[in-house]
């Protein structure tokens, strides 16, 4: 299949605040090309370009999409460092622990000197880059409030500025499928190995903690994956991705492995007796169900059945008695549940009482009893960072889950857009997933959602790439899913779907002569 090169320039996808400003209505067509209009007499035709003109067009527009070659090189290898961590896995490279810092150093480096020859300024300005921006400004001006100034600059700079700045990486330099893909196939490699040590461990006794019939594993990997609950949300996350990509496939090897992957993972998240990645699981598979039920609700009424059995009869049998304290607290020998509950209404106590800038990144544990974390993402940014940074944190998750749909919605009844749709709908469950997983955690200033929400914001890119909006109307809805004339366009709901279809085949209609 054939694509439009002029659709592969990045800056018609994200242009910058200059670019828009010269931009009108008058001067769009078809979106990203920026060729300017016929004039309503039909026998007016411009004249065709020169051809030297158009040669460059096309290899401007080339190097634009293959730009950033050397920075997902380094961005791949520092993904490699931080999921794997080799200097943990191997004892002879254990003098390199801050071989993740200085690979980031490398690959900021190559970046903002490809992006600045290639764009002309530092990064794109999709909505998401703007909210992680004012996600930081808002860390920054907590930092004053803070009862120890050394913990706000400890966390702000070894977690959170870390995650902000390889995540405006991740959105400008994977540009292609193939580098999206490359990613997901990392996580998903380190995922099986996490789980298959998981299982292994649970199977040999190796516990990390034991509280009377309750054994739970540690992580195998440290870091991200250092204790079971974080490994739990990390599989959670990734359940739904595996599911994606074996239903995208049609080659019946591929799906069985992806599959099977997709079971040994929800095997690793049983094994680690998490409530917040059960629930996360059970929020993730929900939503794979409804948005892939429509299409086959056979199969996938089949399907949810036979995992059901599946997980009922391969759970350990003190796996429901831990789920039970979900709700009776008094079940719970470890009591962590009770110590949960307290800790997190002191956390929206403390939210409220310092609602503008929080009590500083990083210092909760000053007002919290026995020094603990609050165990949930967005009350911890709440405490921390203020109720606005808590906004921006939560319109950071669904953004991107707003992306995703109409991804879903445009390809949906397409079949040459099958991967789209599939991997679409498996990002929106990994994000929910994480949501409700990471009301658990204290995970805010974590790797995990900032690597998804950036597949989010790159599978719609490459998504407009392939198959540019069609109209103005369109561009609109595109760049700006929550505005009004968005909302007006496509409807209250989800089933509101008549223009959404109309511009389904305004959208085909442009991309037939490709496919031709």
């Amino acid at each position: 299949m054939r694509s439009n090169p002029e659709a592969l320039d990045y800056e018609g996808v994200f242009p910058s605040r200059a670019a828009r400003g010269r931009e009108n209505a008058e001067s769009i067509e078809v979106w990203p090309s920026g060729k300017k209009p016929l004039d309503d007499d039909a026998d007016a035709v411009p004249p065709p370009p020169a051809q030297k003109t158009q040669t460059t067009s096309k290899s401007d527009s080339w190097v634009r999409r293959r730009g950033h070659t050397l920075s997902f090189a380094c961005l791949f290898v520092f993904s490699v460092i931080l999921y794997v961590r080799p200097y943990e896995l191997f004892p002879a490279l254990s003098a390199l622990n801050q071989m993740a810092f200085y690979t980031g150093v490398v690959t900021l480096v190559v970046y903002f000197a490809t992006q600045i020859a290639l764009e002309g300024n530092f990064t794109a300005r999709p909505k998401e880059i703007n909210l992680i921006l004012l996600f930081g400004l808002a860390a920054i001006l907590s930092m004053p409030m803070a009862d120890s100034l050394a913990d706000a600059w400890k966390v702000f700079s070894e977690m959170l500025i870390k995650t902000l700045v390889i995540f405006v990486v991740i959105v400008n330099v994977v540009r292609t499928e193939l580098r999206l893909k490359m990613l997901l196939w990392l996580v998903l490699a380190v995922s099986v190995y996490l789980s298959i040590s998981a299982i292994g461990d649970y199977r040999s006794g190796n516990f990390a903690v034991a509280y009377g019939d309750i054994m739970r594993i540690g992580g195998k990997i440290g870091g991200l994956f250092g204790n079971s609950n974080d490994l739990a949300l990390h599989l959670v996350s990734m359940i739904p991705i595996a599911m994606a990509l074996g239903l995208s496939g049609r080659n019946p090897l591929k799906k069985l492995v992806y599959f099977g992957v997709t079971a040994l993972m929800v095997g690793g998240v049983v094994v680690t007796f998490s409530r917040g990645g059960f629930i996360g699981l059970v929020a993730a598979t929900f939503v794979l169900v409804r948005r892939l039920g429509k299409k086959n609700r056979v199969a996938t009424t089949a399907a949810l059945v036979f995992a059901v059995i599946l997980f009922v009869g391969l759970a350990p049998g003190a796996f429901s008695s831990r789920l039970g304290t979900i709700f009776n607290s008094a079940a719970d020998l470890t009591g962590s549940s009770s110590q949960r509950t307290e800790v997190l209404k002191r956390s929206v106590w403390v939210a409220l009482r310092y609602p503008l800038f929080g009590v500083g990144i990083g210092n909760f544990r000053q007002k919290s009893p026995r020094n603990l974390e609050t165990h949930n993402a967005y009350t911890q940014v709440a405490a921390e960072m203020g109720l606005a940074a808590a906004v921006i944190y939560v319109m950071f998750l669904i953004h991107p889950i707003r992306r995703m749909r109409l991804v879903e919605k445009e390809s949906y009844h397409v079949p040459e857009r099958r991967r789209f749709y599939y991997l679409s709908v498996g990002l929106q469950a990994s994000l929910i997933g994480f949501m409700f997983s990471s009301f658990f955690g204290a995970v805010a200033y974590q790797w995990y959602v900032y690597y998804l929400v950036g597949y989010a914001v790159c599978l719609h890119r490459l998504f407009i790439m392939k198959f540019p909006p069609a109209d103005e109307f369109a561009r609109e809805r595109w760049e700006h899913p929550f505005s009004k004339n968005t909302r007006k366009l496509i409807g209250p709901g989800p089933d509101a779907a008549n223009v959404t279809e109309g511009t389904t085949k305004t959208t085909e209609a442009v991309a037939a002569p490709s496919r031709a």
